[in-house]
């Protein structure tokens, strides 16, 4: 007999499930787990590392998953992982779920055919490369990555490797953001002018004195490639995002969804801006040390502008300017000007009806089966969170930069060009 590779199995899940709906009598039952879900040997097994506000969710919603079983789970922190086994005991109503502090050990696996990475942003690039490398296939969370050299090192062995990438920017999943994109790219707003993308203020906090480290806490994993720096309660998991050694503020935070949704209208997912400035208040001291508030002008080669900002300056969303009008869309809804534009044809594939991150998941769960691409692919991630390091860059150096998106290389200014990658603590490596 020809062996047959798991990824085949995994091929065939979905015509089996159509099957089974259509006859089900020629199906015997030992073909079938629990509840009719396919058969351990069907199941696409994923391993979840990060187990955070979002890795938790993402817990969450592949328990929903009829075609999938979660086998292990990952994080530094180990009452995360108690939390996140509780939660898979109460689905699966047993303790098959292997849980593990390194990642390492998880990626290892061979029986793990993905993982869904929500890790603070600076450890994005090493464990994405590592199982591209190991053919896992991953949902890897925005924004994508802690700067723009990693960002192409983690396009580059994604695309080496072959394997089934979907990134978190889930707004991708949902009809208003998709029609809104559609109408602006379709002509319905006529010439294309400017684009504002709103963003929250980001908090700021005072000096922090040094702590012990909690127990349970390996600290020193959790910093990882990042400089040392003493343990306090504030630095670490959801505050991560106010601090440049491990992120970029609500710019990249909130940015990395709705920089994308202004890219997709703007038929820029392959390309990017060609000069960036902005300006941004920043702390006088205390332990978080991203903007509080900014406003970046990206421009782009056919003269339209984006304006990125805090919501003392623009809405929360994407509003797409034209000539004959403007579509503004948001998490709650779409709004046009004219208004007639919410009464044209809808091709996106789908009902008018809101869908949300569970989509997102189970479009990625497909895409294991068939090999398709998903729908927000890491070079699309890649060239929007581009955007948002750039506008950075030219906060902090207080200047113009120019950006060739086609090298991807910032023009006659090598103190910009080194913030595009940033020194890893050793022995870490990209």
């Amino acid at each position: 007999m020809t062996p047959i590779s798991r990824r085949a199995w995994l091929r065939c899940v979905a015509h089996t499930a159509a099957v089974v709906v259509a006859a089900p009598t020629i199906i015997p039952a030992s073909a079938l787990g629990k509840d009719g879900r396919p058969s351990p040997s069907h199941r696409i097994t994923p391993g979840m590392i990060g187990l955070g506000s979002m890795g938790l969710r993402h817990v969450k919603g592949f328990l929903q998953e009829y075609d999938c079983r979660i086998i292990a789970v990952c994080d530094v922190d180990a009452a995360r992982r108690q939390e996140a086994l509780r939660e898979i005991r109460q689905v699966y109503d047993d303790d098959g779920c292997a849980q593990y502090n390194d990642f390492r050990e998880l990626i290892a696996r061979r029986d793990v055919d993905a993982v869904c990475i929500s890790l603070p942003d600076h450890w994005h690039a090493i464990p994405v490369i590592m199982a591209a490398r190991a053919g896992k296939d991953i949902y890897g969370e925005k924004p994508l990555a802690l700067t723009v050299a990693e960002g192409r090192a983690m396009c580059e062995a994604v695309q080496q490797s072959g394997c089934v990438w979907q990134t978190g920017s889930w707004q991708r999943s949902t009809w208003q953001f998709r029609f809104g994109a559609e109408l602006v790219r379709s002509g319905r707003i006529g010439k294309l002018l400017r684009v504002e993308v709103g963003n929250p203020e980001t908090p700021t906090i005072g000096p922090q004195p040094p702590m012990p480290v909690p127990d349970g806490f390996d600290y020193e994993m959790w910093l990882g490639p990042a400089p040392w720096a003493p343990y306090t309660e504030k630095r670490c998991h959801w505050n991560f995002r106010w601090i440049y050694d491990y992120s970029g503020g609500q710019i990249t935070d909130n940015g990395a969804h709705d920089i994308d949704i202004a890219h997709w209208g703007m038929g820029c997912d392959d390309t990017g801006p060609v000069e960036v400035e902005g300006s941004g208040e920043f702390p006088t001291d205390g332990l978080w040390d991203v903007a509080i508030q900014h406003h970046v002008i990206a421009r782009y080669a056919n003269g339209v502008e984006m304006h990125i900002g805090d919501r003392s300056r623009y809405p929360a969303g994407v509003r797409w300017i034209g000539d004959r009008g403007w579509v503004y869309v948001n998490r709650s809804g779409i709004q046009t000007e004219p208004k007639s534009l919410l009464r044209e044809p809808f091709s996106g594939g789908m009902a008018r009806n809101l869908m949300d991150r569970q989509e997102h998941r189970r479009n990625f769960l497909d895409a294991i089966k068939t090999r398709a691409e998903c729908i927000a692919p890491i070079e699309i991630a890649h060239r929007s969170i581009t955007v948002a390091h750039l506008g950075n860059i030219a906060m902090r150096l207080g200047r113009k930069i120019r950006w060739n998106p086609d090298t991807e290389e910032i023009m006659n200014d090598p103190a910009a060009t080194r913030m595009l990658s940033v020194a890893y603590r050793e022995p870490w490596k990209l």
